[in-house]
């Protein structure tokens, strides 16, 4: 008896006392995760599918990067505008529409529309789900929220990968359908399930990004992130190019190295996720950086794939420290209504990060191997200190959203 008891406190502390509308989001999200083929393939698709040159496909994939660079602002305003659901709704058709025309067009200026669009509309859901969780779960609560669903994006798309991989010798065109199809899906389970949860008072007072850049806590939170995103995001740009390029390992190797990523995630995150929610935010997340920057730094000393797959591992728990931190530190600076804007704000930092950490990355890498990974960590060094340093403020602006 003692032991049943045991087990459903275990399972009640880290799932229990959420809303159903969050858990409608979650299977959502999961759900498209789970359709998440097209992205990960997209450079093998431009190139064997529609024989694009190597000069060609980064072109097409440098509008996606543009795209998503406009998504986020966007999202975010009408995410407070029109509200939470219509945005996710609207985002996710949006997206199922232009993956389809994606997969049947065949002209490159077609491919460069449909990529620049694709970029604008794919993740034009996250600051409406980020200003959903604000709106339906407490603030003591929305650590271990956002851990959820970032273990839900994380499962959702490691299977995907090993899905994906699988269909592609199928052929391409049914990525794009399966990723379609789950976006559909995603967004009418929220049309249909999830209650609009934009505050009233959020259509009465309005508000502008120039409100959220007025907001200096949030401007440098937003910059910190950046730079740890230009790190973290050299996971998937320029460990490839080192592990393949410098190292001389198969490509194998580097899934093998990231099949670490996501097995880590799978398995620690749901157990640390309550654990960590005690515990300073900034101070958790600072220790997050820390250890992404070690687990990078660490490249510069290794070269087979063992090596690549510890590094990997340690950069790894970094990230699960991280998981739902940002999101909870988002929601408890921005004024209700201004919840779309400021995580708009902060979407836009990983949507820099990921226009610029390939740049960044792979001209530190021509220049020299060793130092390129030691720069890195350095970096994530200084996010570090920039999150400490920033701690006392956002733990006094915490308090005050605590406040009945």
């Amino acid at each position: 008896m003692t032991t049943v008891t045991t087990r459903r406190d275990f399972l009640r502390s880290r799932v229990g006392g959420l809303p159903r509308a969050f858990w409608v989001l979650f299977a959502g999200t999961f759900v498209n995760r789970l359709g998440t083929m097209v992205e990960p393939f997209i450079g093998v698709y431009l190139t064997q599918a529609r024989g694009m040159s190597l000069a060609a496909a980064g072109l097409v994939m440098t509008m996606f990067g543009a795209g998503s660079l406009l998504s986020q602002p966007v999202a975010g305003w009408a995410s407070d505008r029109f509200g939470r659901r219509v945005t996710l709704t609207g985002g996710m058709t949006a997206t199922a529409v232009t993956m389809v025309a994606l997969g049947y067009t065949t002209s490159l200026p077609g491919i460069v529309a449909a990529m620049l669009v694709l970029g604008v509309v794919v993740d034009a859901y996250r600051p409406a789900s980020q200003a959903l969780v604000a709106d339906l779960v407490s603030p003591q609560d929305r650590p271990r929220a956002y851990g959820l669903l970032f273990w839900a994006i994380n499962l959702g798309f490691s299977i995907a990968m090993v899905a994906g991989g699988w269909l592609a010798g199928s052929g391409f065109t049914v990525l794009f359908w399966v990723d379609a199809v789950t976006c559909l899906i995603f967004g009418i389970l929220v049309w249909r399930a999830i209650p609009e949860t934009r505050p009233v008072r959020a259509a009465q007072e309005g508000g502008s990004f120039t409100d959220v850049l007025r907001d200096r806590l949030m401007v440098a939170f937003v910059l910190i992130n950046f730079a740890y995103a230009l790190v973290y995001l050299q996971a998937y740009s320029t460990l490839p190019l080192a592990m393949t390029g410098v190292a001389g390992l198969p490509a194998s190797a580097y899934g093998v190295a990231m099949a670490v990523n996501g097995l880590v995630i799978v398995v620690v995150q749901p157990v640390t996720n309550s654990w960590l929610a005690r515990y300073d935010p900034s101070k958790v997340l600072a220790a997050g950086f820390v250890l992404v920057g070690a687990g990078f730094a660490l490249t510069a000393a290794v070269a087979s794939t063992p090596g690549y797959a510890l590094s990997v591992a340690v950069w790894t728990i970094g990230e699960v420290l991280t998981a739902g931190i940002p999101g909870a530190i988002v929601a408890a600076l921005a004024p209700a209504h201004l919840r779309g804007r400021y995580s708009g704000l902060y979407g836009l930092s990983w949507s820099a990060g990921t226009l610029l950490a390939p740049l960044t990355g792979t001209r530190l890498l021509e220049a020299s191997p060793t130092l390129a990974w030691l720069i890195l960590g350095g970096l994530g060094l200084l996010a570090a200190a920039g999150q400490i340093a920033i701690g006392r403020a956002v733990r006094r602006r915490t308090a005050l959203t605590r406040l009945p």
